[in-house]
């Protein structure tokens, strides 16, 4: 890893762009137990627009986190899954949502002290 992390092929700024759009670490979570079709992803973290959840899962799809398979059938289905690599995130993000759970109120107590 090069220890010039502004330059912008660096490996460790890739991963930080992919984990700091909001919705990317939700959505790789959610899928964490297999495969889902978009609705039961809205359902299962709430709050996300169907625009967003679409543009996100095009976005992790993309990055060759997320497969996407279209079922031939009336009506048309399409269910969105983990690959090998997405699945290699789940560990990351679980460590990041443990230092969260651990520090989040420390964090939100600042916040509520800087924003006075």
């Amino acid at each position: 890893m090069t220890t010039d992390t502004y330059l912008a092929d660096c490996r460790a700024r890739l991963a930080f762009d992919l984990l700091s759009n909001t919705w990317n670490a939700v959505l790789l979570w959610g899928l964490r137990d297999g495969p889902r079709r978009p609705g039961e992803l809205r359902e299962r973290i709430g709050g996300i627009s169907p625009k967003v959840l679409t543009e996100t899962l095009r976005r992790l799809e993309f990055n060759g986190l997320v497969e996407r398979h279209a079922f031939a059938e009336a009506p048309p289905r399409v269910e969105y899954e983990l690959t090998a690599l997405g699945r290699t995130l789940l560990g990351p993000i679980d460590a990041f949502g443990a230092w969260a759970f651990e520090h989040g109120d420390e964090v939100m107590a600042a916040q509520e002290r800087n924003s006075r």
